[in-house]
């Protein structure tokens, strides 16, 4: 690949890969769909607990379902909230609502009543397809919200009647998953289908430039906005990934149908694109976990089948890599490990190595990128501590406070082009335009350097940065030192205020040895950190609060701990 002064990490995409993708070649996620139930229709697109679910039923029961929401009396462009875990329920959703013409607002299930207010009248949604066990937080905040309609979903639904019964009296009445609620209008998933399966179905025009979700930000930022994704956004991005992933993939077996893991949640961006879209573009099979916090079910789980691709966060390969059922699963076949969401640490990727054969290839995006801007080459022997290079049609620069652009090796704030750059914030012009430039570059409000041959690295985001006596810390530095002491499972640095110096660093650390003692860490930083750099602070507590997606949720480390 010949690389250029203005893209010079064109050098570092392996043969084959192409400097640009032609976004063009579908008119819309339907076509893209529909596409992948007409050639793979009698393979498995989905497997959930035991249960194959093929191309062609995908595309009945989605087909049945857009017919019902056709029947709504709703408008074409009207948004349709998705509020499931990772379930069968959730492809079928999404593709219904996206043929029947409508807009995907995917909300996150473990959303307090007062977040899923928010987002359902930011969104303006109609409707909204909900799993029973969070309908209870629908239930507290639907009279403020613009939804008429909710379709009621169950953990067995899609299993048949005798397996279904059995998993939905084991999550009522044996794990207790499901708190009362009552919705008196609501209808239930399976009614909703066959109701479908009697209407016709009216297939509208759908194009690229129509609106295909409304990806809401974490709100890390303030308040949640929602990032407007065309069709054409997430088909770049599909297309970006499928060229980017090819030359280790191409290495799956011919007549192999190649299998994900879909540990992240589907209603996270990350997983919406590189797992569900990316799937069916290429006619894979995709295994459903609906809770990757219970680590000895996903081994289980995981080691009934040949695992070919494995897209997570840093939390979740530490967490798998660490626990004593790991060998029990088949790596052997695992061509490519995909890091997201947040940064992967060095200790962490070298144990998924060790392993696994297979090394952590670190990307970086947004929910604003749909998400994927850059990521290390597939072929990568080695864990670069990058987030690599802008994938094919993409540019990335930094750029000071100012907006001009850092000289080589200079920090700056990462900002991106490219055709999975979203449309722009949902009905927030203001917020748009604070960051777009007039060049077309989304600001990230992440703090990056460059090096020569285009590998950008995270340094940290703007906010998180930590000001000691007027040198910057970046958290994320002091994280990755720590968490390759013997000892540390896992760790996170946050800003406190300080008299003496405006702020420090304070560290909380969650334990591997239980013996580790505060004065350890203190001697192992004070080895291998300067001294602005040294926590000030340390803190050892039983677990990281974290979002569903594996996010520090760093806000919540300012305070003392509860748990010691």
């Amino acid at each position: 690949m010949e690389a250029s002064s203005a893209r010079p990490w064109l050098a570092a995409y392996p043969e084959g890969v192409p400097a640009e993708i032609d976004a063009g070649q579908y008119g819309s996620l339907v076509q893209l769909m529909e596409e992948a139930y007409s050639r793979y229709g009698e393979r498995t697109a989905y497997c959930f607990m035991g249960r194959d679910f093929s191309f062609a039923q995908t595309d009945a029961l989605s087909q049945a379902f857009a017919a019902y929401l056709q029947g709504l009396g709703l408008a074409r462009g009207d948004r349709v909230a998705v509020m499931m875990p990772n379930v069968p329920q959730y492809p079928i959703a999404v593709a219904a609502i996206l043929r029947a013409g409508y807009v995907v607002v995917n909300v996150n299930p473990l959303y307090t009543a007062r977040e899923l207010e928010h987002q359902l009248k930011d969104a303006g949604a109609r409707v909204i397809v909900i799993i029973e066990n969070f309908a209870h937080t629908l239930e507290q905040c639907i009279a403020q919200t613009p939804v008429q309609h909710v379709v009621v979903a169950a953990m067995g639904d899609m299993l048949g009647t005798l397996k279904g019964t059995l998993v939905n009296y084991v999550v009522r009445r044996v794990k207790k998953l499901v708190p009362p609620w009552r919705l008196p209008s609501a209808v239930r998933w399976n009614d909703a289908v066959r109701r479908g399966r009697q209407a016709a179905f009216r297939k509208p025009d759908i194009g690229p430039e129509d609106v295909a979700v409304l990806q809401y930000t974490g709100g890390t930022t303030g308040v949640s906005k929602g990032a407007v994704l065309l069709h054409r956004n997430i088909i770049a991005n599909v297309l970006q990934s499928e060229a980017w992933n090819q030359p280790v993939m191409d290495k799956v077996p011919a007549g192999e149908q190649s299998t994900t893991v879909c540990a992240l949640p589907l209603y996270h961006i990350f997983a919406f694109t590189v797992c569900m879209m990316l799937s069916l573009r290429t006619g894979g099979r995709l295994i459903l976990i609906p809770n990757p916090r219970d680590l000895a079910a996903v081994l289980a789980e995981l080691s009934k089948y040949r695992i070919h691709s494995f897209p997570a966060v840093n939390t979740l390969f530490n967490g798998l890599a660490n626990h004593p059922d790991f060998g029990k699963v088949d790596w052997s076949h695992l061509k490519i490990s995909v890091g997201g969401g947040t940064a992967v640490q060095a200790a962490v990727a070298r144990l998924w190595l060790e392993k696994t054969g297979c090394p952590i290839c670190e990307g970086y995006g947004l929910s604003e990128t749909s998400p994927s801007a850059s990521c290390n080459p597939s072929t990568s022997k080695r864990f670069s501590a990058t987030i690599g290079v802008p994938l094919p049609s993409t540019s990335m620069k930094l750029l000071d406070d100012e907006g001009r652009d850092v000289p080589m090796g200079q920090p700056g704030e990462i900002a991106i082009k490219g055709p999975q750059v979203m449309a722009g914030y949902w009905q927030r012009p203001d917020e748009t335009a604070k960051v777009m430039t007039p060049d077309g570059f989304f600001k990230t409000g992440d703090v990056g350097v460059m090096d020569a041959l285009g590998y950008f690295k995270i340094v940290d985001r703007k906010k998180d940065m930590v000001l000691v006596s007027g040198f910057n810390v970046y958290p994320n530095e002091v994280e990755d030192v720590v968490t390759q002491m013997p000892g540390v499972m896992e760790c996170a640095a946050v800003g406190v205020p300080d008299e003496k110096t405006g702020e420090a660093v304070k560290l909380v650390i969650v334990r591997k040895d239980p013996a580790l003692t505060e004065q350890q860490v203190r001697d192992y930083c004070r080895e291998n950190l300067t001294g602005y750099k040294q926590p000030r602070v340390i803190e050892f507590r039983n677990d990281l609060p974290k979002t569903p997606v594996g996010k520090i949720l760093r806000r919540e480390l300012r305070s003392p701990s509860r748990v010691q």
